[in-house]
């Protein structure tokens, strides 16, 4: 069973939340949908990442139990109004098995066209490639800063950029709580070229680099009740990020928990950000796909 919330009411949160963090900032991406997804099966739920097809309407998930899913969005005058699951697999490891307790906590998920799912873990920190849902893990090289990750508070964001290098930043900090290290894989080494700010309230949680060949980063608040999320965007150049702008911010429980963010562009030249939440596989939180999107600027 599968039924869509209005989204009447979380427009209405939204409007709470610019005057919350002020008509100075950049919020300018705008509410299209909020859709819960429930599937009456044990191994649904849990989910920290998302990839879309290039017309918006097939996504892959994957759980931090280890699970991929392939569900149909379906689509009324551009809004998500129904989820409809495909089939799912379990995630297999390097030998082929169905990873157990800390080694299953799969975080972040990255993938271009036709190519592999790269997936980063937490607890036992590292990164595997499956040609497909359902195939066995290959190891990716992992640098030894990753030893310095806190078990829960790891590669929880993932991206790949067109170039083919993977992207991806700690939840909890490295070194300096004021910055979060941006961490590269070319296929041969780990870098650490860049860094961006990091928010006291707001956690790295889900990134990916748009069809515009920017950054997209997604974030989570918690206050111990409720969770608010951000979406920043980023430009790559020469020097680094530049360009930050901040695209939404949330009240706290506007959205459930938010975790995966994938970014396309629809058939008007739009770019629409959708993402998938974490429901901790608890009773008293929610999947929900939520969908924004980025008008074109001035």
């Amino acid at each position: 069973m599968r039924k869509r919330f209005t989204v009447a009411i979380a427009i209405i949160f939204l409007g709470i939340s610019w005057q919350t963090v002020g008509a100075g900032q950049d919020d300018r991406a705008q509410l299209v949908s909020v859709t819960r997804w429930t599937v009456p099966e044990m191994w649904f739920g849990g989910f920290s990442g998302i990839e879309i097809s290039e017309d918006g309407t097939d996504i892959v998930v994957m759980s931090d139990r280890s699970h991929f899913g392939r569900a149909r969005l379906r689509r009324s005058a551009g809004e998500i109004v129904d989820v409809e699951l495909i089939d799912q697999e379990r995630m297999l490891d390097v030998w082929g098995r169905p990873p157990k307790g800390l080694l299953r906590d799969a975080e972040g998920l990255a993938q271009i066209g036709v190519g592999p799912y790269y997936v980063s873990f937490e607890g036992q920190g590292r990164l595997e490639a499956f040609e497909q849902p359902g195939g066995k893990g290959k190891s990716i090289k992992a640098g030894r800063v990753f030893e310095k990750m806190k078990p829960n508070g790891g590669m929880e964001a993932l991206a790949l950029d067109g170039q083919g290098r993977l992207y991806t930043l700690a939840e909890e900090p490295v070194g300096d709580p004021k910055v979060a290290q941006v961490f590269r894989f070319d296929g041969r080494k780990w870098s650490t070229p860049f860094h961006i700010s990091r928010s006291d309230v707001f956690k790295p949680v889900g990134a990916d680099f748009g069809p515009d060949g920017r950054f997209y980063l997604l974030e989570r608040g918690f206050n111990g009740i409720a969770f608010r999320s951000r979406v920043r965007r980023f430009t790559i150049g020469p020097d680094g990020f530049t360009d930050e702008t901040v695209l939404f911010t949330t009240i706290s429980g506007m959205h459930d928990n938010l975790e995966g963010l994938t970014v396309w562009k629809d058939s008007n030249g739009l770019i629409r950000l959708t993402m998938i939440s974490d429901d901790n596989f608890r009773f008293v939180q929610r999947t929900e796909v939520v969908e924004y999107v980025v008008p074109k600027s001035p």
